[in-house]
């Protein structure tokens, strides 16, 4: 089932003379489709986009009362980048959505609010979400949640971190039953068993793993020294 960006989005990227690509699009289907899907595909792809695509058409379509998504990354500062990336292009786009993050620098009257006066997108880490799951009124903040953003899954499931995400998945799972995940990752030797892992608080068959091949190119560039440049010691000082 192949889904129409909303009005909103699609100007944006007409704007910048975008299109979606591939892996972008089959994100959104698959979402559309009613399947979680793991994304695999190197650097520079573009993944983070495609897992915050649907979220985006979502909250553009309709109005979502409390927590819509909400996004866990093994490292507190690429939560705050990712939100800080996300910022921008909603408000360019014109959409009424909150974007906040939720870590171990949030200041604890924010973090109580956010319990009971949730954002629509929450960016988080593993231990914060056992955190939240631990409080007896959890459901009230989950019963809302629809979708679900794993990023850099890949440096999260060989770890006790990932042991500890896991035991929260299968809690939100209880929480919210409807939730669709959407788990990006870089290129790994055995991706099923990435699929298989965020598989099982969802059903397995409706877990799509999808793949991509290539990314951004890299571009390097070789500055030209005036003078001969040394073998060895004081490269340095030869490096400008």
């Amino acid at each position: 089932m192949v889904k129409d960006l909303p009005a909103q989005i699609q100007t944006w990227f007409d704007q910048r003379n975008w299109q979606l690509r591939a892996h972008q699009r089959q994100v959104l289907d698959a979402t559309s489709a009613g399947h979680s899907s793991l994304l695999i595909a190197p650097t520079g792809a573009g993944k983070t986009l495609a897992g915050f695509l649907p979220t985006l058409a979502d909250l553009a379509e309709e109005n979502h009362s409390g927590l819509h998504t909400l996004y866990i990354s093994p490292l507190k500062a690429l939560a705050v980048d990712v939100a800080r990336n996300l910022t921008d292009p909603i408000a360019e786009m014109g959409l009424d959505i909150r974007v906040e993050t939720r870590t171990g620098d949030t200041p604890s009257s924010k973090r109580v609010r956010q319990r009971y006066d949730a954002p629509h997108i929450l960016l988080t880490t593993p231990e914060q979400l056992a955190l939240l799951i631990s409080y007896p009124d959890a459901s009230r903040m989950f019963a809302s949640l629809k979708r679900l953003v794993l990023d850099e899954l890949h440096a999260l499931v060989t770890s006790k971190r990932g042991e500890l995400l896991s035991l929260g998945l299968a809690r939100l799972a209880k929480l919210a039953p409807h939730m669709q995940i959407t788990a990006l990752s870089a290129t790994v030797a055995q991706p099923e068993m990435l699929r298989e892992w965020i598989a099982r608080p969802v059903a397995p068959q409706k877990t799509k793993l999808l793949k991509m091949k290539g990314g951004a190119g890299a571009k390097v560039s070789i500055l030209a020294s005036k003078s001969r440049l040394p073998w060895a010691g004081h490269a340095a000082a030869y490096a400008i």
